[in-house]
């Protein structure tokens, strides 16, 4: 009786053990451990995307029931920030705010320290945000038409102040207009600029001149993406108003090191949509002008190479030399 009740227990205490190896086999294959995940962001602390970062995460912390912390490393094509994740353990735990601005580093640069398609695998995008064609409310031209038939007329006269180069570099091709790009820092810079005549127009990031859009110092012409902006329907498209390819748009996606297993890039995919998708992180971005969408990671992937070749064609036309 004694060897039988100890040959159960040993039975119950392997099949125990086997139990305890499923679940925590099953954890392992959900893909990641209770350690801190971090998001190192390529931008300073307060801007769009940086904020954007910061409300999906907190929505993520909750989700995994772990912190989700926030790592600012600002530089120059966003290089520091992307070679630390590339080059960083492929476990999960370290996520990298990859946006259009890391396809335009790609084409930009002539030596990177990492491949942006290589060492970093894509896993879902979080949202989008609009750029716009803005002019003073006091400024001669009304609509976006206006605008350019100005320039056309007037080659070589028209200045246009913008943070986003490039976006400004496209509209100048697209529209098929000389026009004289002045380059700014910070989008404070452009309004100011906007506003005591030093400029004619701007081709901006919407979401920090909503309070001027809204209180009408600054007129919204056209706003640059594929389709009306959600939060803005009366406000047309570039391409609404005559200028067909004038389409730029800004998006920010998380990435990971590309060695990291495809059960964690799928756990990472799966709660990163229902963070993006949960109503109130959506409000949250909807207020920061922020379209939040959600992608898989072939589209994530897709959307990374398609940005790479269009701001690619955009640099060689427009004669910019590499860095």
């Amino acid at each position: 009786m004694k060897r039988r009740h100890f040959t159960q227990s040993l039975i119950s205490a392997a099949a125990g053990a086997a139990l305890l190896a499923g679940f925590a086999t099953s954890a392992q294959a959900q893909g990641l451990s209770n350690r801190p995940i971090r998001i190192v962001v390529p931008f300073g602390a307060g801007g769009v995307a940086d904020v954007t970062a910061r409300v999906v995460a907190q929505q993520l912390s909750t989700q995994l029931g772990q912190p989700v912390v926030i790592d600012n490393k600002p530089s120059a094509g966003g290089i520091v920030a992307a070679d630390t994740v590339a080059k960083s353990a492929p476990d999960g735990h370290t996520l990298f705010l990859m946006s259009n601005g890391s396809a335009v580093t790609v084409n930009l640069f002539n030596h990177l320290p990492f491949d942006m398609v290589k060492d970093l695998t894509p896993i879902s995008t979080l949202g989008y945000f609009d750029i716009g064609v803005i002019t003073d409310a006091k400024s001669p031209f009304k609509n976006f038409g206006e605008l350019v038939s100005y320039a056309k007329a007037n080659p070589g006269k028209l200045n246009l102040g913008s943070t986003q180069h490039l976006a400004a570099e496209l509209f100048k091709t697209t529209a098929g207009i000389d026009a004289q790009i002045v380059p700014f820092n910070g989008t404070p810079a452009v309004v100011t600029a906007l506003r005591g005549k030093q400029i004619d127009a701007a081709v901006e990031i919407l979401t920090p001149i909503m309070g001027q859009i809204n209180s009408k110092a600054v007129n919204l012409l056209a706003v640059t993406g594929e389709k009306r902006s959600p939060l803005l329907p009366n406000v047309p498209t570039a391409q609404e108003s005559g200028v067909k390819g004038f389409v730029a748009s800004s998006w920010n996606a998380l990435a990971a090191p590309s060695k990291t297993p495809a059960d964690v890039i799928a756990r990472l995919n799966k709660e990163i949509n229902a963070a993006v998708n949960n109503p109130e992180v959506a409000k949250k971005l909807k207020e920061l002008n922020v379209q939040a969408q959600a992608s898989t990671p072939e589209q994530t992937a897709k959307l990374l190479q398609s940005e790479i070749k269009r701001w690619g064609d955009v640099i060689t036309a427009s004669k910019i030399p590499k860095q």
